[in-house]
């Protein structure tokens, strides 16, 4: 395999966005991109304001309004790694195609990976975690507001429920990298 700088030669940067429902896997697939690339990666969920947080914590699903600077904070970053010619990879639920239409305007490296899992799944996932904002009382809001990848957007769909590594293996290849 190719040493990770060697991933970025001759070719314009790539800025993979994890995308997809809580308990989806998005930060558990990063980690496992990160480790395998050594790319700058970026948690969605850190570009929350205090007030986002509290709202989901309280069971209260986000409108809109409040999305918009949290999607705007996610595109600079994604911006800053363009000006730099980094491969880069975020999380970021991006549930509405205007929502990925924000993060791709004027960024041509976005590529949208989402990972898809049946909402059983999803419940357990999200029952199990600890220490995460987001209750799973919010999981049939989060599923009624998203828009799934379609596919004349800049990217492709991969089964959440397969392995870690797999779904790795899974963009790499996807990405041609």
């Amino acid at each position: 395999m190719p040493a990770p700088a060697d991933l970025i030669l001759d070719r314009p940067s790539v800025t993979v966005v994890l995308m997809g429902v809580s308990g989806s896997g998005k930060s558990t697939v990063m980690q496992r991109m990160v480790e395998r690339l050594g790319w700058p990666f970026a948690e969605g969920d850190d570009f929350h304001s205090d007030a986002n947080v509290a709202k989901m914590a309280a069971g209260r699903p986000l409108t809109d309004d409040d999305r918009w600077p949290w999607l705007q904070a996610i595109a600079a970053w994604i911006g800053e790694r363009e000006r730099v010619a980094e491969n880069a990879v975020v999380t970021c639920s991006a549930l509405r195609k205007r929502y990925r239409d924000l993060l791709l305007n004027g960024h041509p490296s976005v590529r949208f990976a989402h990972l898809v899992v049946d909402r059983g799944q999803l419940a357990r996932r999200m029952a199990q975690r600890r220490g995460h904002y987001m209750p799973p009382v919010l999981l049939d809001s989060q599923l009624n507001t998203l828009e799934p990848l379609r596919d004349d957007e800049a990217g492709f769909v991969i089964p959440g429920d397969l392995p870690p590594d797999r779904i790795v293996d899974e963009v790499v290849s996807a990405l041609q990298l």
